[in-house]
């Protein structure tokens, strides 16, 4: 009996130890256990309340920054950076962050993250913000006003003289000279008391100038009466369209004027010109035209590369190779556009590279030569077909269409701000600036 008493007494003790074992809260930190990140992607979530103190924290990415390490920067906890990381991933593209890009962090003062905005460009902007005991990652849509306005002016040096005069940047005026780049070189043949008149749109977001929008409507009147009118038509928000006369006509066509739409002839097509460095009488065939080291040049018209490298007195020259038995030579180079090898096809007005004065030249520029079955000619001499013309079905609305364009063109109001409207951009809206 006393066994069977002593061994009650012991059964009962121990379940009284087990009981107290659990029901004893432990006196160790649950932060003292590792806890791997992966599983807290959508820990610490701070709940927003007025109980509690924020920080925000701001960033810039630098050259040769990853968005991790530019987070890291701000002295995060690793935790908050991955939480960023992941939740961000399937909503911002990575690969496609740039330098000048920025972002803030919100933090509670325990450091939980509470919000994250990231910022790669005016109508980019990506926020991470709290949702339950997770996070969501989504693109913003965006307000902005779009304001339609127009200038004009005389010509009496250059058209990027008389522009500038309008306050404007070089995109608008390279856009305006790039619409009647088949039909005119600006090189050549502006003269003092052309006139020059455009409706384009400007956007602006939160009162601040963000960019240029579509060049709707534009005129160029030539001191000889011929008059050259540009409607766009055929976009949505400047993807896609161009640009035609009144009478339907596609003003692109097979090859440019120029390769560079803006600047000066310094020595013409000739087959008689006194060489600058050698002194010696010789053909001179094609056209020079003078402009800044690394002022931009477009290839004429599409094509393959045919050379690309150093050529004697050409200095760094490419040439391209187009269908007929077409080819065009660029010459003087400073340097040529990344990925520029033999073989590679190339689109009408695509970069190719840059004006320099490499070769045997007196100061930048570049010369420009084209040729067919071997036989050089004057650029600025040929007139090539349009490219295309609107449907004679369709003309009926287009010719509503730029009806409607001219008169805001031809209005009698002294103000250059002729419409204003408010636009909220989507998150999958795509909208083009200059």
């Amino acid at each position: 009996m006393k066994v069977s008493h002593t061994l009650h007494f012991l059964v009962t003790v121990v379940f009284f130890c087990v009981v107290l074992t659990i029901i004893t809260p432990t006196s160790q930190s649950p932060t003292s256990h590792e806890i791997s990140p992966a599983a807290t992607a959508n820990a610490s979530v701070a709940d927003y309340s007025p109980q509690h103190t924020y920080k925000t924290l701001h960033g810039e990415l630098q050259q040769g920054d990853t968005f991790s390490t530019s987070l890291k920067r701000l002295a995060l906890p690793d935790l908050v950076v991955q939480q960023i990381l992941v939740n961000m991933r399937g909503c911002l593209d990575f690969r496609r962050l740039r330098p000048g890009d920025r972002f803030t962090v919100t933090v509670d003062e325990n450091n939980n993250l509470y919000h994250c905005n990231y910022e790669s460009g005016p109508l980019d902007i990506y926020t991470l913000k709290r949702d339950g005991l997770g996070f969501v990652a989504e693109k913003q849509a965006v307000p902005i006003e779009c304001r339609t306005e127009r200038i004009s002016g005389v010509i009496d040096s250059s058209l990027f003289a008389s522009f500038s005069r309008h306050q404007v940047d070089s995109t608008l005026i390279y856009a305006f000279a790039d619409i009647f780049a088949s039909r005119i070189d600006f090189n050549t043949e502006t003269r003092k008391g052309d006139r020059f008149s455009v409706l384009f749109e400007k956007y602006y977001k939160a009162g601040k100038f963000i960019g240029y929008g579509r060049i709707l409507v534009a005129r160029y009147e030539q001191s000889n009466g011929t008059i050259l009118e540009g409607f766009r038509y055929g976009d949505d928000h400047g993807i896609g369209g161009s640009f035609y006369s009144r009478s339907g006509e596609d003003l692109g066509s097979a090859f440019l004027r120029s390769p560079v739409p803006v600047g000066h002839v310094s020595s013409r097509f000739t087959l008689r010109r006194m060489h600058p460095i050698l002194g010696v009488v010789r053909p001179h065939l094609g056209v020079d035209l003078a402009a800044p080291v690394g002022t931009p040049i477009m290839a004429t018209a599409d094509g393959k590369v045919e050379f690309v490298g150093r050529r004697g007195g050409f200095g760094k020259q490419i040439t391209l190779k187009h269908s007929n038995g077409y080819r065009t030579q660029y010459g003087h180079l400073s340097r040529f556009k990344p990925g520029m090898r033999r073989g590679r096809l190339v689109k009408q007005k695509e970069i190719i590279g840059y004006v320099g004065s490499t070769g045997m030249s007196t100061g930048p520029h570049l010369d420009y030569r084209l040729s067919q079955n071997g036989i050089f000619m004057n650029p600025f001499s040929l007139k090539f077909k349009p490219k295309s013309r609107i449907a004679k079905a369709d003309m009926p609305f287009f010719a509503e269409q730029i009806g409607d364009l001219a008169k805001l063109l031809d209005q009698s109001s002294e103000k250059s701000v002729l419409q204003v409207r408010q636009i909220l951009v989507q998150p999958d809206q795509r909208i083009a600036l200059l």
